[in-house]
């Protein structure tokens, strides 16, 4: 689980605001089950709940920036991250394909070592 938490390179802050973004979203959208369905004139969870994900949304886009400048991604790879953060829940879906596809630095798995010839 710590690792998770290690923002320490900025692959591993993109892989934590992904995760991130999903309990963004589900916040909102339980802030506006709340403002919506269950009680209309409760309001404040849409502005609590909106102002979190809307913060957590901005620290992923900003990152997946820094990557597409730092890891030289292509545009199909900064179009689907930028994509990934606006659709619900598939931040996650981008950070796994970004990871198997070596898109995402040192959390990518490395090519396999050429076996030494004798």
């Amino acid at each position: 689980m710590g690792e998770i938490f290690d923002v320490s390179t900025l692959a591993k802050r993109v892989r934590l605001f992904g995760i991130l973004e999903v309990f963004g979203w589900v916040l909102l959208l339980i802030g506006m089950y709340f403002k919506n369905v269950a009680s209309p004139a409760i309001g404040w969870p849409v502005m609590v709940f909106g102002m979190v994900h809307g913060i957590i949304f901005l620290a992923y886009a900003f990152s997946l920036l820094m990557a597409w400048r730092e890891f030289e991604w292509p545009g199909k790879t900064i179009g689907l991250g930028l994509l990934s953060s606006v659709v619900p829940f598939c931040s996650v879906w981008f950070e796994r394909w970004a990871i198997r596809s070596g898109q995402l630095g040192e959390l990518s798995p490395s090519a396999a070592p050429a076996v030494a010839g004798s």
